[in-house]
């Protein structure tokens, strides 16, 4: 199974798909300086396959290159995160916390 994970800016989203198949998204809000990932998908069909994980793992580092923070509202993006402390770091902080 091939998988490729593409950002799309125009669509505020991140596309993973398998085999040349589109299988799931992660959608964001972009800032300055701040990624907010807001929802992610995978089809049903591709479910149980480790594509949510892939999707996120490679969308986290696209966004690290490019030096920005994230704010994980997304259920499945913050329960990954919180299951892979190497990306913790990127999790926005305020200045007040």
């Amino acid at each position: 199974m091939a998988t490729e994970v593409v950002n799309h800016p125009e669509q505020r989203r991140y596309e993973i798909t398998s085999d040349g198949e589109p299988a799931g998204h992660a959608e964001y809000l972009l800032t300055n300086d701040l990624v907010t990932f807001t929802h992610t998908e995978i089809d049903p069909s591709f479910e149980g396959k480790g594509l949510g994980g892939t999707l996120v793992r490679e969308a986290l580092d696209d966004v690290r290159e490019r030096g920005l923070a994230v704010l994980p509202l997304c259920p499945f993006v913050k329960g990954w995160i919180e299951r892979h402390p190497d990306y913790i770091d990127m999790v926005y902080r305020s200045t007040e916390e």
